[in-house]
């Protein structure tokens, strides 16, 4: 009997429809190919969300994602939102949805395609042996869900403050995961925190190397954040698995997204004790190029594959997703933000219709 999966659709705003609808046709020919199906719900989130509901993350929306076996979502945010308070912009319905669904850990590959080395801003004697780097950033915890709030001082002067708060619960949590997934990978894992300042970050240390006491066959080093940004730069080959807090993971995994050449390219998979996981590419809404047929629908597309291995544990067809993208690549096929010279640029669109050709 044919296996059937629900997935709720979160398009969102900008391009978010539109590398959205690439990768529902892409999951189709997937599922035709392998034999499972594929039921569809859409719902409103993000800005959109707000100008229908005046919320960014309508309850209904929320009930529906709860009641899918995975969500697919595209990119939420627009010039038009930025003025509201925080609570009210559609970046509070993404937080809202991660702590609602408790989804605590964020899988970020970064990794670069050989046909895009030239690409990346880094020099090719950086990348000629390419990039394989996986992030894991702790989702549901630290400054962005801390206490926040604005006061006046003493003598009366305005100021606001976050605070950045940790449970040994929650990092042991996100400390297991990694180093399950280093085991998995090459048994290497780079724990990243700010541990000469904050003591927020000692107590993370602290715990990471408690947990790494149960797994011996994993090589663990430590990094201050700052450190750890410059190595991305200039040796970004020693790393494997990175395992860091919630706000670092957010800055780590945007400057490794654009090492391999575009941000555009980079899928992600946020994912909590259960099987239900939301996936959605790392980039952001760009309402620049909305409409335009000029958006990269291919860390959409990679996101999609990635729902397939981890929540629905469809590891041949998610493999089939992965290997049409590097083939349309290798044949000099690309948008305008990876195109590389003397490579046939196409549109959002087409980019789907190719990637649907190899599987």
């Amino acid at each position: 009997m044919m296996k059937k999966f629900k997935i709720a659709v979160l398009p969102g705003d900008g391009i978010g429809p539109e590398v959205v609808k690439q990768a529902v046709k892409v999951l189709d020919r997937a599922g035709e190919k392998y034999g499972f199906g594929l039921e569809y719900s859409y719902a409103d989130i993000g800005g959109i969300a707000i100008e229908k509901t005046g919320a960014p993350l309508p309850s209904e929306t929320l009930k529906l994602c709860k009641s899918s076996d995975a969500v697919l979502m595209g990119a939420v945010g627009g010039y038009e939102w930025d003025n509201l308070p925080g609570d009210k912009r559609p970046e509070a319905g993404l937080l809202k949805i991660r702590s609602e669904l408790g989804l605590f850990a964020n899988y970020r590959p970064a990794v670069i395609y050989g046909p895009l080395i030239g690409a990346s801003p880094l020099q090719e004697r950086i990348t000629k042996n390419g990039i394989d780097i996986l992030i894991l950033r702790e989702l549901t915890g630290g400054i962005y869900f801390g206490e926040k709030k604005r006061i006046k001082t003493e003598t009366g002067e305005q100021a606001a403050y976050d605070t950045m708060i940790y449970r040994r619960s929650e990092v042991e949590r996100i400390a297991r995961l990694a180093f399950e997934t280093a085991m998995m990978r090459g048994k290497k894992l780079t724990s990243v925190d700010k541990a000469n300042v904050l003591e927020v970050s000692r107590f993370w240390r602290e715990i990471i190397i408690d947990v790494s006491k149960e797994y011996p066959d994993v090589e663990l080093n430590h990094l201050y954040v700052d450190n750890a940004a410059m190595q991305l730069v200039i040796h970004p080959e020693q790393f494997d698995v990175i395992v860091t807090g919630n706000m670092f993971g957010d800055i780590l995994s945007d400057e490794a997204a654009m090492l391999t050449g575009s941000i555009g390219m980079l899928p992600s998979a946020s994912i909590g004790e259960g099987s239900l996981g939301l996936y959605e590419p790392v980039h952001g809404s760009a309402p620049d190029i909305a409409g335009r047929d000029m958006a990269n629908p291919l860390a959409t597309i990679l996101s999609a594959a990635m729902l397939l291995k981890y929540s629905f544990k469809l590891e041949p067809a998610s493999k089939a997703i992965e290997n049409a993208v590097a083939k349309v690549l290798e044949d000099n096929l690309m948008t305008i933000d990876i195109a590389v010279k003397n490579a046939k640029v196409i549109g959002c669109e087409q980019m789907g219709d190719e990637v649907v050709k190899r599987i």
